[in-house]
């Protein structure tokens, strides 16, 4: 039986809609009547196709941005679809389900609506209504139906036969293909020159990183502008079921979060995070050992990701647990020429954990069931799919090309090339200003919002045949020859972090698949939310920073008496039932694959 979506009273409910939407930014004027877009003129775009402007309430589960979207992609949007975006974030209103379950009591969610589809949230918010069933609008989507294999897998989890969503990251690839690019989503990324100028110590297991992330932090105890180096910098922002940073060295060793479980890429493996021996507990031993030593920052406990951020871009921190931070903050054009900047570091017992591509993701996009004009969200969300709409998402954690003519074009063999514009938009330039024909302003405060990835980068743009992902161009490989990339190189023997990687049987890969974890029965999911929020949580980051040895084993200990006491034993029983099925829809991906052949 799916579970009902939690309901407030009445008398509270105009109330708690009023918190919701206090707290959003939305300055739109715009009234609810339909704007009525004209499905005659299909070329039009803009004013001439749209002829009412309109400001349009997008919930966001994956966004990291609250309010209007501004800057040059806004500006885009606004051209093409006579439209602002304005986003509603409950990462940003304090996470967790609050926001969520405060919009959808009052029966509107957004007009737009990104979330995840599992534990059966897809199914409820169908089956309350807050999803608009657009059968009928993509079934002229040209480029909506290329990738109706993995739309259709996902709305078959609500319907056989209607279209409610279209699901993030699809793919056209090999399960068994890593989905990332030339890095994966995790790893051990460190300041590279600090690392080779320490003499570039031999490190086989996760700890061997604090003594030499000790020694870089001794030599180079300021950053850029004369701020305190730490080794390791934190934030709250993304805590789940448990501490999301404290997950992510665990995904080093090839597995990945499935509830109160992690579970090894091929299955054969599911631990209980809680337990003293799981991989979850030797991150939290790592970072409470980093604390002793002085290597931790003492912000981690009340800062958010854009202060951390801006942390990266001066050289404060030494560590990146993905490429996409640490890199995209520091490796500018010019600290790459001059050899500084983030780099993948071996840990030789490690092996990476990466998500294989498959048709779909469980992260969906929808159109809201009050939407001003359902067709001109279903036009927008085809857009969003077609090659420039991924050309120009640009997104926060997976660059696509750009711009053409601005970013990238075709060089004298037919291939394309990154322009100026584009190597310094892609190391992370914070200064870079975008011309003034697309709206002027900064570059990276222009980006798309939406943190939505809508197809997997390393696909095959049709516009130049090659891959969305400009990393992964000839022209760029070909062009990483600065005294960052040529250092790394000669090191590791390699040209790329893949490479070296799948050199060394580094990689484990998830195969891809459309599986999607089923709703969790009204107790169980109760009982976990209790666990996380008053007990994993609250204890993990308490555990970090506690003040000796005694004190992380005794916060363990409660950690682990106090959840069982609350049920853990439960959740997790049904957590390993998930993991079961996973493991079974990736057998059953990587067979239909072979059998295919």
């Amino acid at each position: 039986m799916k579970k009902e979506l939690t309901r407030i009273s009445a008398g509270l409910m105009a109330l708690a809609m009023v918190a919701g939407l206090a707290g959003c930014g939305n300055g739109s004027s715009s009234s609810s009547s339909s704007s009525g877009s004209s499905a005659s003129d299909s070329s039009a775009s803009g004013e001439k196709k749209y002829d009412k402007f309109i400001t349009v309430e997008m919930f966001n589960t994956q966004a990291n941005y609250q309010g209007i979207m501004s800057g040059w992609f806004a500006n885009i949007v606004k051209k093409k679809f006579n439209m602002e975006i304005n986003l509603i974030a409950p990462n940003v209103a304090g996470g967790g389900d609050t926001l969520f379950q405060t919009r959808s009591a009052a029966g509107k969610l957004g007009e737009l609506i990104t979330i995840g589809s599992e534990n059966g949230r897809l199914a409820d918010c169908v089956e309350a209504g807050l999803i608009m069933d657009i059968t009928d609008k993509v079934k002229d989507k040209t480029n909506l139906q290329k990738y109706m294999i993995g739309i259709r897998a996902i709305n078959d989890l609500v319907s056989k036969d209607k279209i409610y969503c279209i699901p993030s990251s699809v793919s056209e690839q090999s399960c068994t293909t890593p989905s990332e690019g030339l890095d994966l989503t995790f790893g051990p990324y460190i300041r590279w020159d600090y690392y080779m100028e320490a003499g570039a110590p031999e490190m086989n297991t996760l700890e061997d990183l604090l003594p030499v992330l000790k020694k870089m932090q001794d030599a180079h105890p300021t950053s850029d502008t004369g701020k305190k180096t730490y080794a390791f910098s934190l934030f709250k922002d993304w805590d789940g079921n448990l501490m999301c940073l404290a997950k992510q060295p665990a995904c080093m060793y090839g597995v990945d979060e499935n509830g109160f479980t992690l579970v090894s890429a091929d299955g054969s493996d599911v631990q209980s995070i809680i337990d003293s021996d799981s991989l979850y507990v030797r991150s939290l031993k790592l970072f409470f050992q980093a604390n002793q030593m002085g290597l931790m920052d003492p912000d981690s406990t009340t800062q958010n990701y854009d202060t951390l951020f801006a942390k990266y871009q001066d050289g404060a921190v030494l560590f990146s647990p993905w490429p996409w931070l640490g890199q995209a903050a520091y490796n500018t054009v010019d600290n790459k020429a001059a050899g500084k900047g983030f780099m993948f570091a071996p840990v030789k017992d490690m092996k990476i954990y990466s998500y294989g591509c498959a048709p779909a993701n469980k992260y969906v996009i929808a159109v809201g069931n009050e939407a001003q004009d359902p067709d001109r969200m279903v036009d927008f969300i085809d857009w969003l799919y077609s090659p420039e709409g991924i050309e120009l998402s640009c997104a926060q954690t997976a660059s696509t090309c750009g711009i053409k003519g601005l970013f990238w074009d075709f060089n004298s063999e037919g291939k394309p090339e990154l322009l100026d514009f584009g190597r310094k938009a892609f190391s992370g330039d914070a200064t870079l200003t975008m011309p003034d024909e697309y709206g002027g302003g900064n570059y990276k405060e222009g980006i798309s919002q939406l943190n939505f990835n809508t197809v997997v980068t390393t696909d095959i743009n049709p516009d130049n045949n090659a891959p969305y992902n400009p990393s992964l161009w000839e022209t760029t490989l070909a062009a990483n020859t600065t005294a960052l990339d040529k250092s790394w190189q000669e090191k590791m023997g390699a040209k790329t972090t893949l490479e070296y990687l799948q050199k060394n049987n580094m990689v484990a890969v998830a195969p891809g698949n459309t599986y999607v974890p089923e709703a969790a029965p009204t107790d169980i999911d109760n009982l976990r939310n209790q666990i996380r929020e008053n007990v994993i949580k609250p204890y993990s980051w308490q555990m970090v920073f506690a003040k000796d040895e005694a004190e992380f084993n005794s916060l363990l200990k409660k950690m682990q008496d106090e959840a069982k006491g609350l049920g853990y034993d439960q959740v997790l029983e049904f957590d390993k039932k998930i993991a079961a099925n996973l493991k079974k829809a990736r057998d059953d991906a990587k067979a239909a694959e072979a059998a295919a052949k």
